[in-house]
């Protein structure tokens, strides 16, 4: 009712005749927030006299945009009906918040039990979703057990495995000896695949799930540490330093029944370095009394020569391996990555030709003993300064003025071509 009493009134105003008002303007009446029921006359402002004359309107205030004008005024019609519906889309605004303070007061009186039902939810949810992952993909159940030791057979890699058409199986054996697995192999062999297949198969064998492997017994592991080189765009530290606070970390509080995960560490500052780095958290490890289960992937196998790593039945050295048709083979074209984890070491490096390794180990070796570093020299550079020296003589010797300038350049270039 009071909603259509409200429009009859607007209607009322709207198509009220105005003798005093010009034909191109309009009048109508409206609703502003703050400011109540106005009536609003466009581009004229009513003067004085007819104010006098219209002793209901009262000036509220006027609103200019660009070539249009509004002013707005306060009518006894205005003021009756700011009396009679008021501010409605506040009272609307209180309503709903009182509705609202009423359904959360009542639901807070059953939270606990809306929060059991929820839990359970969510529980029941994650269980059916590993149950049907396992049954998809062919997982086992493993067997938890309260021995330090690590025993998978064919372990796979729950997301690679999906992202390939074939996926390499590998096995893991870590007992009491050998604790400290070091894995080397050139690039893009699976070495960061194998140690983090390794620590997602632990890690779901402790949450109840079943694993991607044909047999898995995973002793009760109390934490898993991780320096990856990984890192957040939005971390204010590099690679190295936060691949340093992780393994600080990780010496400072692994215990025998941690799994301990180092990808690269020592990568990122110098050579000599990143070597001694490496050798230093390797031997921490190995002098330990009861050391954590420790995989390390790396690319500096010069910690395997000079005595850096102390000989201990601890260590275990595996590689990625891989099918050269030459032993001496470095081209990366030539090679076929098996995947396939072997004992052994990886002292080749591949994808490069090997005049260049040869120069690479010169220069080390000549920054390393601080000498001169000798001008590289070989027949095709040695032909081609020759053929840069006659040039110069023949421009030196030749005459500007009565030879022939493009007979010159052309004998030059066909000699040097």
């Amino acid at each position: 009712m009071e909603q259509e009493h409200h429009r009859s009134n607007c209607k009322s105003l709207t198509t009220r005749p105005h003798p005093w008002v010009q034909f191109d303007t309009y009048i109508n009446c409206l609703n502003l927030m703050r400011y109540g029921y106005l009536m609003s006359i466009f581009n004229e402002k009513l003067g004085e006299e007819m104010l006098e004359s219209l002793r209901d309107y009262e000036f509220a205030f006027a609103d200019e945009e660009g070539e249009h004008r509004r002013f707005f005024y306060h009518t006894a019609k205005t003021k009756e009906l700011d009396n009679l519906l008021g501010d409605v889309y506040h009272k609307i605004l209180d309503m709903e918040r009182a509705i609202t303070r009423d359904l959360v007061s009542h639901i807070l009186q059953f939270s606990v039990h809306v929060h059991k039902a929820v839990s359970f939810a969510a529980e029941l949810d994650c269980i059916l979703a590993l149950a049907l992952v396992a049954r998809q993909n062919n997982y086992v159940r493993p067997n938890l057990t309260a021995e330090d030791l690590l025993d998978i057979r064919s372990g796979r890699h729950v997301l690679q495995e999906m992202t390939v058409d074939t996926f390499i199986p590998n096995d893991t054996n870590i007992t009491l000896e050998g604790r400290i697995n070091i894995i080397t192999g050139p690039n893009y062999s699976g070495k960061s695949i194998y140690i983090k297949q390794v620590a997602l198969i632990v890690f779901l064998s402790h949450i109840g799930s079943y694993v991607p492997a044909d047999a898995a017994t995973v002793g009760l592991t109390d934490r898993i540490f991780c320096a990856m080189g990984s890192k957040f765009m939005t971390a204010e530290q590099s690679t190295f330093m936060i691949d340093l606070h992780q393994v600080g970390i990780m010496l400072r509080h692994a215990s025998p029944r941690s799994l301990c995960l180092m990808d690269e560490f020592g990568k990122g500052t110098l050579t000599e370095d990143g070597i001694g780095l490496l050798g230093g958290t390797i031997n921490h490890f190995v002098s330990c009394y009861d050391p954590p289960k420790v995989l390390v992937c790396t690319h500096l196998t010069e910690i395997f020569d000079n005595s850096c790593l102390l000989e201990s039945d601890r260590i275990k050295c595996y590689t990625m391996s891989v099918l050269s048709p030459d032993k001496d083979c470095a081209g990366v074209e030539d090679i076929v990555f098996l995947y396939r984890l072997v004992p052994g070491r990886a002292l080749l490096s591949y994808g490069l030709p090997h005049e260049v390794l040869t120069r690479a180990a010169l220069i080390l070796d000549t920054i390393e003993n601080d000498n001169q570093m000798e001008r590289l020299v070989s027949e095709d550079i040695i032909a081609q300064d020759q053929q840069y020296k006659d040039a110069v003589e023949k421009l030196l010797g030749f005459n500007a003025q009565k030879g022939d300038l493009l007979h010159f350049f052309e004998e030059i270039f066909a000699s040097q071509s």
